[in-house]
């Protein structure tokens, strides 16, 4: 087997290993090698991490560079036991799966290592991040690695200033013989010197540019992670105008309001879906999160877009809005409350995110469905009418 230096254990006498690459660099074969590495020295007790538990089982352990893939030696593969969600070596050696989706199931346990893989998609990140430290405790040297496409949170910030953290950076030009013929020309052609392509494809992290809307500094200092007793509660839904692949994403965002402030619970947004598929979704995120109402964006499909939802199935009153503002003269409002701390996000809802801190911005295309959705959610529970140029339907 040959590997890059990137991809090799570095030296030093570091508490965290941050691998910080783009899509496609290595980093799950890194982070799995490593994994065999600790397995093999003695780590007796391993922690893995990922965004959801599906996540950890179909990447991390599963995945075509996961730790079932990776053994070269039969005699030494490890054992998936997925009833009680731990891997187990032929020495002892056991890897156990957990979810950054509940930070508290890292309260009991203890680890002498721990790989951690896309960070920057966790949605409790620091709550997370902060019971796996608490965990790392057995051995002379426990240690942990995390493998991630980079966004700028403020976990990515915390763990770049920490001062035993050492920061490898990949590109997936780096790794180009491992991937399919034409990927890397075909994303290099659509997204080489763009903001997602330092991002997605050199593995860099990319601060909010000149013009945005949406600051993430402004976003990361109003997250919470438990959410207050609400009053209401809706989800808004921006539907596309077409189906099917090429089709714009339809947005669907749900929030709620306590007191003053508004909370943003969940995004179910989707791309190149049928009318009934988008519908089901935001069905399922109306009974999930007990919304009062939809509110439906008519501009595209008017009383269609009613008839669509409640053929789904949708349990609630389905309110038609017809907007005679721009995108970004309706967004105004919205960013204005965020300015103000007065909208928080539950957890990362980082494809939400990441669309925000584009929107407005020099060289920003595409339709910016997860924000009009957004709009529409916070503009329900938080703004009059008149504020938006909204027609109600």
């Amino acid at each position: 087997m040959t590997c890059r230096e990137a991809q090799v254990n570095p030296p030093g006498g570091w508490r965290t290993w941050l691998f910080q690459g783009g899509r496609g660099a290595g980093k799950t074969r890194a982070g799995a090698e490593w994994v065999r590495w600790k397995a093999i020295r003695g780590a007796g007790r391993i922690a893995l991490v990922g965004p959801t538990l599906h996540d950890v089982r179909e990447v991390m352990i599963h995945g075509e560079s996961g730790l079932l893939a990776i053994e070269p030696e039969t005699g030494w593969r490890p054992v998936y036991h997925a009833s009680r969600r731990m891997l187990e070596y032929t020495n002892g050696a056991r890897a156990y799966v957990f979810s950054a989706e509940d930070p508290d199931s890292l309260r009991g346990p203890q680890f002498d290592a721990a790989w951690c893989d896309e960070l920057a998609a966790w949605r409790y990140a620091e709550a997370a991040w902060d019971m796996l430290q608490m965990a790392l405790r057995l051995g002379a040297d426990p240690r942990a690695l995390v493998t991630t496409t980079p966004r700028p949170t403020a976990l990515m910030r915390r763990l770049h200033a920490a001062p035993d953290t050492v920061v490898t950076l990949g590109t997936t030009r780096e790794n180009a013989s491992h991937l399919a013929p034409g990927f890397l020309s075909a994303m290099e052609a659509a997204y080489g010197g763009t903001r997602l392509g330092r991002q997605e494809l050199e593995g860099r992290i990319v601060e909010d540019p000149e013009g945005a809307l949406f600051l993430r500094s402004r976003i990361d200092e109003a997250r919470i992670a438990i959410v207050p007793a609400l009053w209401d509660v809706v989800v808004a839904v921006d539907p596309p105008a077409t189906s099917g692949e090429t089709a714009d994403a339809c947005g669907i965002i749900a929030a709620g309001r306590a007191g003053n402030d508004a909370y943003v619970l969940g995004d179910a947004s989707a791309q190149g879906l049928r009318p009934l598929d988008w519908a089901g979704r935001a069905v399922a995120l109306v009974r999930r999160v007990g919304a009062r109402e939809v509110i439906a964006e008519a501009n595209q499909g008017g009383e269609m877009v009613r008839q669509v939802l409640e053929t789904a199935g949708c349990p609630v009153p389905v309110r038609l809005v017809n907007a005679r503002l721009s995108k970004r003269a309706r967004a105004l409002p919205v960013a204005t409350l965020y300015e103000q701390g007065r909208v928080h996000h539950a957890g990362q809802l980082g494809a939400l995110e990441d669309e925000m801190c584009a929107f407005g911005a020099d060289g920003f295309t595409g339709s910016p469905d997860r924000v009009d959705a957004l709009v529409w959610a916070v503009w329900a529970l938080m703004l009059d009418d008149a504020v938006l140029g909204v027609r109600q339907l």
